[in-house]
């Protein structure tokens, strides 16, 4: 048995992962959707990046857990790629879903989202609904991620990674979401080329916890076995 730990994007709580979870506990597989410091119910709660590879990480100790899947969505590829580093033989699979990657030294944020987040009072405010268009998405899953979504604590995103391991070492699967683009970065394919990490595509947005719940579900499924599909477009 597997136990999944899913790690929601920017603005997201565990909210996000309720269509998947389901998939994955009826397969006979544990299922602990995590909110990260600072976002949905834990509003308000200080957070930098290091919190934030704390929240993973103590999900995992508090609950003892093995055979560990890490799953980071977007921006909780960042902490998921550190925590990934320091629950030791715990870990058994990362998959990173259309997600930034941790480079030691880096953070999340540029120049463009530091300046965003100065000027809104050291948070990055979620997007518009218009953003989110194109995605796969239907207009009321839309309406529901901004309706829900909370303001992101911008030292999360502006603190750098610290690495204790490098990716290259992880076993992995990189999941990349094809309605927002088929180049997962320069990092992540370098990654691709090592004999540890490997692609699976899906042909959706950005978002597939909303969009594809049940593939993204399947997908998480394949990486926790040995053997599973290279890749997977649906």
């Amino acid at each position: 048995m597997s136990e999944f730990v899913l790690v929601p994007g920017a603005w997201l709580g565990a909210w996000a992962w309720e269509d998947v979870v389901p998939v994955l506990r009826a397969a006979g597989h544990g299922a602990h959707p995590v909110t990260l410091s600072g976002l949905a119910e834990k509003k308000g709660m200080p957070a930098g990046q290091r919190t934030h590879v704390q929240d993973i990480v103590g999900e995992v100790e508090r609950g003892d857990l093995r055979e560990v899947v890490l799953v980071g969505h977007s921006y909780s590829g960042i902490p998921v790629g550190q925590a990934a580093g320091r629950i030791g033989d715990r870990l058994a699979h990362v998959v990173f879903v259309d997600a930034n990657v941790p480079v030691d030294g880096e953070a999340f944020a540029g120049p463009a989202e530091a300046a965003e987040i100065s000027a809104h009072g050291g948070f990055w405010p979620p997007w518009p609904p218009g953003e989110f268009e194109g995605q796969g998405l239907t207009d009321e899953q839309i309406k529901r991620i901004v309706r829900d979504s909370t303001p992101h604590p911008g030292a999360s995103l502006t603190e750098p990674a610290v690495l204790t391991r490098p990716l290259a070492e992880l076993p992995a699967t990189y999941v990349k979401c094809l309605l927002d683009g088929d180049d997962p970065g320069a990092t992540v394919a370098e990654l691709l080329t090592g004999e540890r990490w490997r692609l699976v595509t899906m042909n959706t947005g950005h978002w597939p916890m909303f969009s594809r719940p049940h593939e993204l579900a399947r997908i998480l499924l394949d990486a926790a076995a040995p053997g599973g599909t290279d890749t997977v477009a649906g």
